[in-house]
């Protein structure tokens, strides 16, 4: 580890690194290639990376960037169709201890965690807020045909199934899925713009999906009408995002089923079906109280649908908690009676801000645990599209 700063800003640690001279170069003709200008970069023998940029809206932002290198090298006993990545700055003696990300509190500078193939002039983006703390020394692997694909076209998002490892107890994300974005220097500031909003907004795998896909789509839309992605993705402004929020401490966690939440409180105010309606901010409760207008009291859990489907073209749900209690593994499943209703959005899924209704009675049990909820649940039949349709048997 060298000087704690970088640009004479402390972000965290920095570490000293050898070889890396084109990474350094990629990061440099990328912020070119994708429009923008550089006005500061730090050392190339200095990690993370800090570059000052001008965008052409004559906007100045600063990245903070951990550049890896990635690579199509066989390995042995490893699929002979895999691109792997390995995190490692410092001695290997410190990659016991954790390394957190650099961040900037202002909110002004975005963090990055990229890794790089420089010859073949693509780069994959990963959830700086899932992967914060770096896991120094493990190695994260992608498919061969991702890359392909994202040279193909500049831009190329998928889903990837992560799970507990070595360095972690719990699986990355709750959902057990990351978002993973691969690109081409062209589109390295849409990168940037994705991960500042992805962050400031803490949006979840499958929401970050959704916003990586409708990114570049809506680049020119942007640009001329000056009106921010996020606001049309979410048909919100920018103020009522920001008190979304600002009002919700939950969200401090993450936004995720916020905004979702947001959207469902208004279907469920509209609906003739509803006589009352209280969305709850408490940990270990559901998120609404519903009365209906033929006297049942509902208790809802809103939850995102994943954005990839069944083979068949059915809707998925995750329906668990974050994490288990510790001695319990029965804890991360929810149980039958914990709620009445599940809400799945599915704009992950259509890009719309639909809803899918369905009773904790007709859901699929846990294999091991017959009085919880399975985690994953198939969106058939069952599921209707107005909460007072359900059945009442």
């Amino acid at each position: 580890m060298g000087d704690d700063t970088i640009a004479g800003r402390s972000f965290g640690e920095v570490y000293r690194v050898q070889n890396r001279f084109d990474l350094h170069d990629f990061l440099l003709n990328a912020v070119e290639a994708s429009g923008g200008r550089v006005i500061y970069a730090s050392e190339p023998t200095r990690a993370p990376v800090y570059l000052g940029v001008q965008l052409p809206s004559d906007e100045r932002i600063g990245l903070l960037v951990y550049p890896f290198r990635i690579t199509n090298n066989q390995i042995p006993n490893r699929p002979p169709d895999e691109v792997r990545g390995q995190l490692r700055y410092g001695s290997e003696a410190s990659w016991r201890r954790e390394h957190p990300v650099g961040r900037d509190i202002g909110g002004i500078d975005v963090t990055m965690i990229l890794g790089i193939d420089p010859i073949a002039e693509v780069a994959v983006g990963l959830d700086a807020t899932l992967w914060d703390p770096l896991p120094m020394g493990i190695s994260f692997y992608l498919k061969q045909a991702d890359v392909d694909a994202a040279i193909a076209s500049g831009w190329h998002v998928w889903e990837k199934k992560n799970k507990p490892g070595r360095k972690r107890e719990n699986a990355r994300s709750p959902l057990n899925l990351e978002t993973v974005v691969a690109f081409t220097p062209q589109h390295f500031i849409d990168y940037a713009r994705l991960e500042r909003r992805a962050t400031s907004l803490r949006l979840d795998p499958p929401l970050r999906f959704a916003a990586a896909e409708a990114i570049v789509r809506e680049r020119s839309q942007r640009e001329t009408q000056g009106r921010h992605v996020l606001e049309e993705q979410f048909a919100l402004s920018s103020e009522q995002i920001l008190d979304i929020i600002g009002g919700r401490n939950r969200l401090a966690v993450a936004v995720r089923g916020g905004v979702a939440e947001h959207h469902l409180e208004q279907q469920l105010e509209a609906s003739a079906q509803v006589l009352r309606s209280q969305r709850l901010d408490a940990d270990a409760l559901h998120d609404f109280d519903v009365d209906l207008t033929d006297g049942r009291v509902l208790r809802v859990e809103c939850k995102n649908a994943s954005p990839k489907t069944f083979a068949d073209g059915s809707y998925r749900v995750e329906v668990q908690k974050t994490r288990a209690s510790k001695g319990d593994p029965a804890s991360r499943f929810y149980p039958v009676d914990g709620f009445d209703v599940v809400a799945a959005c599915l704009f992950s899924a259509t890009g719309e801000w639909q809803f899918r209704f369905a009773r904790t009675l007709d859901l699929k049990r846990h294999e091991v645990f017959p009085d919880r909820l399975a985690p994953i649940q198939r969106i058939t039949d069952l599921w209707v599209t107005e909460i007072g349709d359900l059945a009442t048997d």
